[in-house]
């Protein structure tokens, strides 16, 4: 039987844009990098593909016909389905803030209120590790017993990179805790109380590490925003590092994101999109 769930998006076309151009994307299978100046329609065209996406109920597309103009083509025919996530860069104020306040006082921002339910992935991603290390250690088999240790490296590395970027400011995860919290001159800081690029950082990181390294597909939108140079340069490859199976498609501004040899996997919107005929 073919498998239905695509493991990434090999093009996207558009039509209609502004009602005027015809947008017509080839997809790297790793990073996928949209830039050009203000207005030209980067977030644009990542909103009509996020917006296809969402059609559907849950975190898959289950159609290759076009919607609204927009269309996909996987990497397997086939495939209906395909995992994705959708990272905005700009903590605003949380538009639902009475029903925020319910759940925790500390929730002020829409980056509070993500980080909230991300905390909730993590446990479960959790879980779901140590289940797994659980089978492997019960097996007659050595070789599928020695891999139990290696089921958590991952989330020891993100603990790794997290501690060192945050090392700047003092602040190191707290191991001993189930959820994410840091530790800082022995004060405990929930993630509500870090600053907006330090939330920006971790949200990102953190929905890296709950897709657990399966096929996944990253959309963000101008991820730099309130990340400072140091972070920027180094963002795709910690991304890529705690998940290699990830596809990103992000717009950017900033000439740090590409620095780090990705300089051919940018795409000019000029690039892609024509006046319709």
């Amino acid at each position: 039987m073919a498998n239905e769930f695509a493991k990434y998006i090999k093009s996207i076309s558009i039509e209609n844009l502004w009602n005027k151009l015809t947008v017509k994307w080839d997809l790297h299978r790793d990073v996928n990098i949209l830039s050009g100046i203000n207005g030209v329609g980067k977030t644009t065209i990542l909103n009509r593909i996020v917006s296809f996406l969402e059609q559907h109920e849950g975190d898959v597309s289950s159609t290759l016909r076009p919607v609204e103009g927009v269309s996909v083509t996987f990497d397997q025919p086939e495939a209906k389905f395909i995992a994705y996530n959708v990272i905005r860069s700009y903590d605003r104020p949380l538009m639902l803030k009475e029903v925020a306040l319910k759940v925790d006082k500390d929730i002020l921002s829409e980056l509070d209120w993500q980080l909230y339910l991300l905390q909730k992935k993590y446990l479960d991603y959790q879980v779901n590790v140590a289940n797994r290390m659980i089978d492997c250690l019960g097996s007659d088999d050595p070789e599928v017993r020695a891999q139990a240790a290696s089921l958590a490296a991952n989330k020891k590395r993100f603990q790794d990179i997290v501690d060192d970027l945050f090392s700047y400011t003092g602040k190191f995860i707290d191991r001993k805790r189930n959820d994410i919290a840091f530790r800082k001159d022995d004060i405990l800081l929930l993630p509500y109380q870090l600053s907006s690029g330090e939330k920006q950082m971790l949200l990102i990181l953190l929905t890296t590490l709950v897709q657990d390294q399966q096929y996944y597909v990253m959309f963000m939108d101008e991820p730099e925003a309130s990340l400072h140079i140091e972070w920027q340069q180094k963002l795709i490859a910690i991304i890529r590092e705690i998940n290699p199976n990830v596809q990103l498609i992000l717009t950017t501004h900033s000439p740090a994101v590409i620095m780090e040899g990705w300089i051919d996997n940018v795409t000019e919107v000029s690039d892609i999109s024509c006046l319709k005929q």
